[in-house]
């Protein structure tokens, strides 16, 4: 290895070239000796000592290396468990700002998991590639270039407001690794998901965003990899600065890196039709797991800095993703790593926002949520971050106050768990839910204006990743996660789905008619509600997961799109809800009127609805009527949006019901949409009768 190293600088933390080589910077406040190690072509390595070291950060700068060039770190310093350090130069380590990185793990007792025994023994292992290796990335242009060749700049981001969102939650392999229009050769990849066949999909649709499983690097756990499974939902990051390489065209195709340029050129083609990127990230834990799990970066460079520790019980790992780890965001350094990987997915990748895994977990820096947490703090007065769609999930495990929906400070968005159980709830007709499907419907103001937050806080959803399909939903009372190797232990059993009279697929008329329209009446409340829409990518082609409600691990037809015979028809009707929420800024109200007949209740005989018909817990139908005249938003334009008047007639009753349409003296209407017989769009209503069909949703619009 032809390199020589001296003095660098200690900012910017990671690899940054400049024309006569790279600038090395790496944390560790423990280390007695950081080593650097270059890699040839054939694995040999070659190890030097990083000459500077400024407040915990070793430095060096490397002459004659080029972008490409294989790199780790050997760190010497305290292995001392007991006292929460794990240094162990035998390690070689991921730079956790690296750009790029290369090779799979793979799992020996001899190099991973508990190994107090022999612990500064060299090892031959690391050498021979059971390692990935972080990869040295040459400087990036701004961004782009796109595939037709044009360079495009950050002018050409939608910047859509969150209230004319609709997100579409995907997973980077899933969507297009059966996809019959998508190349073989890029099916499964960044490129696959930039593929006019799939762009045109989703334009048809009429979504506003994507929002990507993690596409952060990852590596599976070794108790799936012994199983021959993976982690494919990609919950497992140990690269925060990394596209995945597992979803690039460009490395299977033999181009170390090529995996940026190939998500940025995504990136720039969803960008290019109006569409919006959201990744799922992962900052609550790492790959690295609990006291035996495998040292692959963060633990052997710095374990207290970079994870939270319990010194009254042995400096034993805080666990409260479940995962065996949480990162320690109580330490600047961890932050400084959360806050940089962020700014740089914005900056350099070009994407929109991010959905955040466990929230919670950010905002525990001595133990319970706390909303005005450091981490947040740094979020609000970020120039760039403070700019972008910041979506929580808002609930971790293993703590009293796990469950924080509604907790969240301004500026952040939360994945509305209780619209989604209501939905389920009320669509298998259960008792007592009319009131609190009333509050989700209209954005859940008992759990957003106490931090003067409006509906466009609360992402609406009725399925995601994680759970049942909406096909799936209707068609099972139980999991079947067999294909997991867990015994269908894994995976919640409390689903709140209906399989409408079988367990899983059915051939019966009757079975599959009622299933249906379930489905549609569902998407009917999630694309009409206030707040942001999450709709499971899938779901409005009748994907189905064969009953499996947590295909976190199955990299497999299970979790893969089948494109062979898509349900057309479900499709177009969630493509008509979804123009149909675009038609209608009614439905998008960016605050909570404060005129009380911007929004209004009725019975199905017309009347309003009294003090006792809402505590009648045998009710499973009513009609919201919103005007637009009442209390207007103002526009884009500046025009306020006064002519938009439209009614829901909703009934779980598993019977028709003729509802009685004159709230206002008028009777004459529009079906704009109806869940039990989308035939009947565009039907006119002159006699102030609507019969609305079992469990169903009919939609109005004054004529």
């Amino acid at each position: 290895m032809s390199a020589t190293v001296r003095p660098g600088n200690p900012f910017p933390l990671g690899v940054h070239f400049t024309g006569g080589g790279a600038n090395v910077a790496v944390y560790s406040s423990v280390a007695d000796a950081v080593l650097l190690c270059l890699f040839d072509e054939d694995g040999t390595e070659t190890r030097f000592p990083l000459p500077g070291m400024d407040a915990g950060v070793w430095h060096g700068f490397v002459e004659g290396v080029r972008p490409g060039q294989a790199y780790g770190f050997r760190v010497h310093g305290p292995y001392d468990p007991a006292a929460g350090h794990r240094c162990n130069p035998a390690k070689l380590l991921l730079d956790p700002y690296a750009r790029a990185i290369t090779g799979d793990v793979r799992f020996s007792p001899a190099v991973y998991g508990h190994d107090s025994e022999n612990a500064y023994l060299p090892s031959t292992l690391d050498s021979a590639g059971s390692m990935p290796r972080s990869l040295m990335v040459a400087p990036l242009p701004p961004i782009g270039p796109d595939s037709h060749g044009r360079t495009p700049t950050r002018s050409h981001r939608p910047n859509r407001h969150l209230a004319e969102s609709v997100f579409y939650e995907v997973h980077v392999k899933g969507i297009t690794a059966l996809h019959p229009d998508v190349p073989a050769g890029i099916r499964g990849t960044y490129a696959g998901l930039a593929h006019p066949s799939v762009i045109d999909h989703l334009q048809r649709l009429g979504v506003t965003a994507v929002e990507l499983l993690p596409v952060q690097h990852s590596v599976p756990e070794s108790f799936l990899v012994d199983r021959g499974l993976t982690n494919y939902w990609g919950y497992n990051t140990v690269g925060f600065f990394a596209p995945h390489a597992g979803y690039s065209a460009e490395v299977r195709a033999g181009r170390p890196c090529g995996e940026i340029a190939e998500f940025r050129t995504m990136v720039t083609a969803l960008h290019d039709a109006d569409l919006e990127v959201i990744l799922d990230v992962v900052y609550n834990h790492t790959a690295e797991a609990g006291a035996d799990g495998p040292t692959i970066a963060f633990r052997g460079l710095d374990n207290r800095a970079y994870y939270r520790l319990d010194p009254a019980h042995g400096w034993s790992y805080v666990d409260t993703s479940g995962c065996g780890n949480s990162l320690n965001v109580g330490n600047p350094t961890c932050l400084r790593l959360i806050m940089d990987s962020l700014r740089y997915w914005v900056t350099e990748m070009g994407v929109d926002g991010f959905r955040f895994d466990l929230a919670p977990a950010l905002a525990r820096q001595e133990g319970g949520f706390d909303p005005i947490a450091a981490f947040f703090d740094l979020v609000w007065q970020d120039p760039v971050l403070a700019q972008v769609k910041l979506i929580a999930e808002p609930w971790d495990v293993g703590q009293g106050d796990s469950y924080d929906v509604g907790r969240f400070p301004a500026g952040w968005s939360e994945w509305n768990g209780k619209f989604r159980d209501t939905v389920r709830d009320f669509w298998r007709s259960h008792d007592g839910l009319l009131p609190d499907l009333a509050t989700r419907l209209t954005g859940s103001p008992d759990l957003y204006t106490r931090h003067r937050r409006g509906p466009d806080a609360s992402v609406n959803l009725v399925t995601v990743h994680d759970g049942f399909t909406l096909t799936d939903l209707v068609s099972y009372n139980d999991k079947h996660n067999e294909a997991n190797t867990e015994h269908n232990r894994d995976g919640t059993s409390d689903n709140r789905s209906w399989n409408c009279g079988v367990e899983g697929p059915s051939a019966d008329p009757v079975v599959t008619a009622l299933r249906a329209r379930q489905r549609r009446a569902m998407l009917s409340n999630l694309l009409l509600a206030r707040g942001v829409p999450l709709l499971l990518g899938g779901d409005e082609i009748g994907r189905t997961q064969q009953g499996n409600n947590n295909a976190y691990c199955q990299d497999s037809d299970i979790a893969w799109w089948d494109w062979s015979s898509p349900d057309t028809e479900l499709r177009d009707f969630t493509a008509n809800l979804i123009a149909l929420r675009h038609r209608h800024p009614v439905l998008r109200r960016r605050g909570y009127p404060a005129d009380p007949t911007a929004i209004r209740w009725f019975t199905p005989a017309g009347e309003s609805m009294t003090a006792a018909d809402w505590a009648d817990g045998g009710a499973k139908s009513i009609a919201l009527v919103l005007s637009g005249a009442a209390d207007p938003d103002i526009g884009d334009d500046g025009r306020a949006l006064v002519d938009d008047d439209l009614a829901l007639l909703i009934s779980a009753w598993w019977e028709p019901l003729t509802f009685a349409a004159r709230w206002d003296g008028q009777q004459h209407y529009t079906v704009e949409s109806d869940s039990f017989d989308p035939t009947r769009r565009g039907l006119s209503v002159t006699d102030g009768q609507v019969v609305v069909g079992a469990r169903s949703v009919v939609v109005l619009r004054k004529s």
